[in-house]
């Protein structure tokens, strides 16, 4: 007799989603189990999640790692697999990670990411392959805490899966400045936690620095206009997190 094959939970936290849930959902739709971990939603995001088949689950917000952490607790399969709201899975990764799941090769699978960037898909600029850790099993899960990209974890094997995740990142330039302000903010408090220090002239050299790794030796330059755009953001964002870092230690002076 054969043993039943391994089930599969997409776990999701999401917020004020509704622009991108019922998409998100339904690119998932081929697993056994779909949750949504709501942290206070005031749009329809759970109303359209419920809607796609998703199961809801209504909390408050620890922080992304400790989230999807509950989430690979409240799960009821044998694998988990991590998904953000402005992601997609299509149909060819859905085969190979029911073949991997299948398979039992390793025991957690990194997918690599196609991100856009205010509408255009990035291949350079340090954005390709992103390889990204989200496929494990279930027993051997965990995340970590950290404030700006946590990430998954697993205690045992990891390979690599071939097609990618479509990420629907930086939708405008308003979207981009936003994500430069929070990311900064909270990219220094990691800092600031490590006991890192920060001055006005090592703000101004790993600002400098972003740039041109991204635009120069991940070579942004082919990315036209867009890849331009990444490298901007990046020293800026770089500059901005050690200017706040600087601001943060000399808060902790007496």
């Amino acid at each position: 007799m054969s043993s039943p094959s391994p089930t599969l939970s997409v776990v999701i936290a999401a917020k004020n989603e509704a622009h991108h849930i019922a998409d998100c959902v339904r690119s998932a739709s081929f697993a056994d189990e779909i949750l949504v971990l709501d942290s206070g939603s005031t749009d329809a995001t759970a109303a359209l999640a419920a809607a796609q088949g998703a199961r809801v689950i209504p909390t408050d917000w620890p922080g992304y790692g400790p989230q999807q952490q509950r989430g690979i607790a409240m799960a009821r399969s044998d694998w988990v697999l991590s998904l953000d709201a402005d992601e997609r899975i299509s149909p060819e990764l859905q085969a190979e990670i029911r073949a991997a799941i299948a398979s039992g090769a390793a025991d957690g699978y990194r997918l690599p990411r196609l991100s856009s960037f205010c509408g255009q898909f990035i291949h350079h600029s340090g954005w390709r392959p992103d390889y990204t850790l989200r496929l494990v099993r279930r027993e051997k899960a965990g995340f970590t805490a950290h404030l700006l990209h946590a990430h998954m974890t697993v205690d045992g094997t990891r390979q690599d899966l071939r097609h990618s995740l479509v990420h629907y990142s930086y939708q405008d330039l308003d979207d981009v400045l936003e994500k430069l302000n929070r990311y900064s903010a909270v990219g220094a408090r990691d800092m600031h936690a490590r006991g890192k220090k920060a001055s006005l002239g090592s703000a101004i050299a790993h600002g400098v620095w972003a740039f041109v790794r991204t635009y120069l030796v991940r070579q942004g330059f082919r990315d036209g206009r867009e890849g331009f755009l990444i490298a901007v953001y990046n020293a800026e964002t770089t500059f901005y997190k050690y200017l706040k870092l600087m601001a943060l230690n000399a808060a902790k002076q007496p």
